[in-house]
Formats: structure tokens, sequence, C-alpha cells
């Protein structure tokens, strides 16, 4: 019994640990698509990883960037979060979006640790029959 209760101790900790980056990084996107929201350029760069903001230079060209090519993300009318997956040193998190007609689009969310901090890495459009449900 014994041997019992420490594992299921174990578990929670462990599992608590693994729900814990989830949530972590399912507020770094929400944050991301809140700022998107209301213009809110600057703060939308601030969640992308080092290697996005190298590659844009500046929020402005991002926030152009979002706009002009994913604008079903600048302008959402509903975002699911679906299953995330480790990959190495990354995190894959699915997500779906509705654009202002209502059509779904299905995007994986590439996720890096960055000093202890989730970033968004790239963010990749899919087959939506590709995302689970």
């Amino acid at each position: 019994m014994r041997t019992f209760m420490m594992v299921l101790g174990l578990m929670v900790c462990f599992g608590s640990g693994a729900f814990a980056d989830e949530s972590k990084i399912q507020n770094v996107i929400s944050s991301q698509i809140e700022a998107f929201q209301q213009d809110d350029i600057e703060t939308a760069f601030t969640f992308a990883s080092p290697k996005i903001q190298l590659l844009f230079g500046s929020p402005e060209n991002f926030g152009k960037m979002v706009q002009n090519g994913y604008p079903m993300v600048w302008r959402p009318s509903d975002v699911t979060f679906l299953r995330q997956k480790a990959d190495g040193g990354v995190v894959l998190q699915e997500m779906r979006f509705s654009d202002a007609d209502g059509i779904g689009h299905a995007f994986i969310y590439e996720m890096v640790d960055v000093s202890g901090s989730w970033k968004i890495n790239g963010v990749y459009k899919i087959k939506s029959n590709d995302v689970s449900a």
C-alpha cells in the first residue's frame, strides 16, 4: 500500500508539471491572440521566439505578415486548443481557428522554451482533416 501511494504521488507530481506546461503554452498563445485583437503588435511580438523576432526584425513587419497572411489568426471568430505533443526540445500545439465566415483553419504552433519562458517559434497551416477534434 505504501508503494502504491508513493507511485501515485509521483504520478500526480509529474502529471501536474506536464499540465502546468500545457497551461503555460496555451496562455502564451492566447495572450498573443488577444494582443492581435487589440492591435497591440508590440506585445504580440514579445511572445515570438528570438528566431522569429530576428526573421521579421520589427513588430510592424511581424504584424503586417500576420494580418495579411493569417487573417483568421489576426481576427478569429473562434479558437480551439486541441492536442499537444512534445517532440524533442519543442512542443507542438494543435489549434483550430474559425475565420469571420466561420470557416475552420488548422494550425500547429511550435513552442520552444527560451530561458524558462515558452515562446512561439513557428506557426504552420495544415489540412483541417489532419487535426484531431
